[in-house]
C-alpha cells in the first residue's frame, strides 16, 4: 500500500506503522542550518520525499564511543538503545509523524509534538520507547523531533552575536522551527494546526517550559506536558557572559584563532575539547546549557496562559525536589492544570520508577521493552495514554467515564494523580519516602 501525503512542501511517502492501523512518516527534513547558524525552515523539495527511514541524530558524546562498554551509560543503553543502530551528523534536523491510517486533510485531528530529553547533550526522537506511539489509535497525530545537542546546539560566542544579533540556544530554535513546520504542514496529514500540544521529558520538559515562556512562540501551540523537568527551565538557563567565557575557552583549547576555524573543526575534536573543558573549567557544566539570550529566552517573561500537565517519578533524580518544583509551578497556572506522580516499580530489576521510566507508558510502547511487563503494566499504560490523549484533545484529561477523576491542581488542592503500584487515584506522595529514595537511588538520570 502506498502512503502518500501531499504537503505544502511537496509529496512524501511513508510506511505502515508499528501499531496496527497507523502510518509512520519518518526522517522528514524540517529545517537546514550550518554550524552555529539559526535554522531555516524547509518550504519545499523536489520529487516525492522518501519518509520511510529515520533521519540522522545530532552528534552527541555517544557518537564517539561504544555505549555497550561504558559502564556509567549502560543502564539507559540497555533500556532504550541496545540492538539499535543510529547515524550521527550535523545534518540532523528531522522529524517523524505518526498518523491514523485513515487520516486525511480536513479531519483536523489534535497533534502532540514530543521533545526528547538527554541533558541537552544526548538522545533522539526515535529510540525504542518513541518508536511507534499508540496515540494515533486514540485519534491523535504524534510527532517526534531531533534537534542539535551539546556543542552543536548551545555554543555561545560574541563573534556569533556580532554575526546574527544574538547567540546560543540553537537547539531551542530548532525545536521552535520544528513546531512551526508542523503548524504549516500538519493539515495535509489530517491534523489541526490550531490544536497542537507540546510535550517533553527531563531536558525536553525544561525545553517545553522555555518554549512556553518565550515571546517568540505565542500561537504555535495550545497546551503543554512536562515530565520530570517542570520548573527546571529557569535553572538550566545560564548567563550569557558566563557561557561566552566558557565557549571562548573551548575555542582556545582547540587552537582556533577565529570563528571560521572553529566552524571547520572536526566534530570529534570539538566534542573532546568540550568534554575536557566541562570537567576543568569552573561553571563548565552549566555553560553548556541554554542561555538567557534576550531574544528567545528573556528573563521574567511569564508562561503562556494555556493548560498544563506535569509530573515526575518516585525514583527520579532528586524525587522530592522535582515533585515539589512541579507542584509549585503547576499551582501558579491560571487555567486548570494537572499534576501526576508515577510510582510503578518496573518489573525486571529493583530500580523502581527511575527517571524516564514513565515514557514506556505514556507512549504505549511496552512491547518494545526488554522487561517482563505484566497485565498491570498494560492496564496502567492504557490509562495513561487515555489521560494524555484526552488532555491533548481538550486540555482536560477527564473525558472517559472509566477513568478515575483527575482534579486540577491549584490553591487549596495539592493532591496529585498517583499512577503506578496501586489503583490510579488522587493522593499525596510521602515526602519522607521520597527523601529516603533520593539517598539510596540505584538508577541515575540521562
Amino acid at each position: 500500500m502506498d502512503y502518500i501525503v501531499n504537503t505544502p512542501c511537496g509529496a512524501l511517502t511513508g510506511c505502515a506503522g508499528r501499531v496496527s492501523g497507523t502510518v509512520s512518516y519518518k526522517g522528514i527534513r524540517y529545517a537546514t542550518a550550518g554550524r552555529w547558524e539559526y535554522p531555516k525552515i524547509v518550504t519545499g523539495w523536489e520529487g516525492v520525499y522518501d519518509a520511510t527511514r529515520y533521519g540522522n541524530c545530532s552528534y552527541q558524546p555517544r557518537a564517539f564511543y561504544n555505549e555497550e562498554y561504558n559502564e556509567k551509560k549502560y543502564f539507559y543503553y540497555n533500556e532504550f538503545r541496545r540492538g539499535e543502530s543510529y547515524t550521527y551528523d550535523e545534518d540532523c534536523l528531522f522529524l517523524n509523524v505518526f498518523t491514523p491510517e485513515n487520516a486525511k486533510e480536513g479531519h483536523k485531528l489534535p497533534v502532540l509534538v514530543y521533545i526528547h530529553g538527554g541533558g541537552f547533550t544526548g538522545g533522539c526522537g526515535h529510540e525504542k520507547h518513541f518508536d511507534g506511539p499508540v496515540w494515533p489509535q486514540q485519534g491523535i497525530i504524534g510527532v517526534t523531533i531531533n534537534y542539535r545537542l551539546g556543542p552543536m546546539g548551545f555554543v555561545c560566542l560574541p563573534q556569533l552575536e556580532a554575526e546574527a544579533g544574538h547567540t546560543g540556544n540553537y537547539g531551542l530554535y530548532d525545536q521552535m522551527t520544528a513546531i512551526q513546520w508542523v503548524k504549516n504542514n500538519i493539515a495535509a496529514f489530517g491534523g489541526d494546526p490550531e490544536n497542537i500540544t507540546i510535550m517533553g521529558q527531563s531536558a525536553g520538559a525544561a525545553s517545553v517550559q522555555m518554549l512556553c515562556q518565550s515571546p517568540l512562540t505565542h500561537g504555535l501551540f495550545q497546551r503543554a506536558v512536562m515530565s520530570s523537568g517542570c520548573g527546571l527551565g529557569g535553572m538550566l538557563s545560564g548567563k550569557k557572559d558566563t557561557s561566552m567565557a566558557f565557549w571562548q575557552e573551548v575555542m582556545n583549547r582547540c587552537g582556533c584563532k577565529d570563528l571560521a576555524a572553529f566552524r571547520a573543526l572536526p566534530a570529534d575534536q570539538l566534542f573532546a575539547a568540550w568534554n575536557a573543558a566541562k570537567k576543568e573549567v569552573k561553571g563548565g557544566m552549566a555553560a553548556a546549557f541554554p542561555v538567557m539570550d534576550g531574544h528567545f529566552a528573556v528573563p521574567g517573561t511569564p508562561a503562556h496562559d494555556i493548560h498544563y500537565m506535569a509530573g515526575s517519578t518516585s525514583h527520579d533524580m532528586a524525587p522530592p525536589i522535582l515533585q515539589g518544583m512541579t507542584k509549585k509551578w503547576i499551582s501558579k497556572r491560571e487555567k486548570p492544570s494537572y499534576t501526576w506522580y508515577f510510582d510503578r516499580m518496573l518489573p525486571g530489576d529493583n530500580c523502581g520508577a527511575w527517571h524516564s521510566s514513565d515514557l514506556w507508558y505514556w507512549f504505549g510502547t511496552l512491547e518494545n521493552c526488554w522487561r517482563p511487563m505484566e497485565a498491570k503494566d498494560q492496564q496502567l499504560s492504557q490509562q495513561m495514554v487515555q489521560y494524555l490523549c484526552n488532555f491533548v484533545k481538550t486540555g482536560d484529561p477527564n473525558k472517559a467515564a472509566v477513568l478515575p477523576t483527575w482534579i486540577a491542581s491549584g490553591k487549596g488542592q495539592n493532591r496529585v494523580m498517583i499512577l503506578g503500584e496501586k489503583d490510579t487515584h488522587m493522593g499525596k506522595p510521602s515526602m519522607l519516602k521520597m527523601i529516603g529514595t533520593m539517598l539510596t537511588n540505584k538508577a541515575v538520570g540521562e
